[in-house]
Formats: structure tokens, C-alpha cells, sequence
């Protein structure tokens, strides 16, 4: 699933560890969400959401999408 989480997270100056604390994950499942490796739980992705007061759809992207 593609996101704009890496954009995000630059915009606000966080590193990943940073946003893995806003979100009690860790840095490395940051990365991995960032990088396409891992799609976040729906709870993580609601918690993204809020964080970033954003709609989920706005940040993370089926690749079907036409």
C-alpha cells in the first residue's frame, strides 16, 4: 500500500523514532510502513489519522486506484 506518511513525518520534522513514539511503535515499523513493507493495523492507521488530522485515504493509497 502505497502512503505519504515519509512526507508527513518530514513536514513536521520527526525523525521515525520520534513518530514511533507518537504512535507506540517502534522506529523500525515506521520505516517498514514508510517503505511499503508493512501495511499498518486499521487501529494504527485510525491512530495516523488523528495524528496528522487527516482522512486514512489521504495518507494511504491502494495501488489499485485507477
Amino acid at each position: 500500500m502505497k502512503n505519504k506518511l515519509k512526507v508527513l513525518r518530514a513536514m513536521r520534522d520527526w525523525s521515525q523514532a520520534q513518530l514511533g513514539e507518537e504512535l507506540d511503535v517502534s522506529r523500525q515499523a515506521v520505516n517498514a510502513i514508510e517503505t511499503g513493507k508493512y501495511d499498518p493495523s486499521l487501529p494504527l492507521a485510525f491512530k495516523i489519522a488523528r495524528l496528522f488530522e487527516m482522512p486514512i485515504e489521504e495518507i494511504f493509497n491502494d495501488e489499485f486506484e485507477g
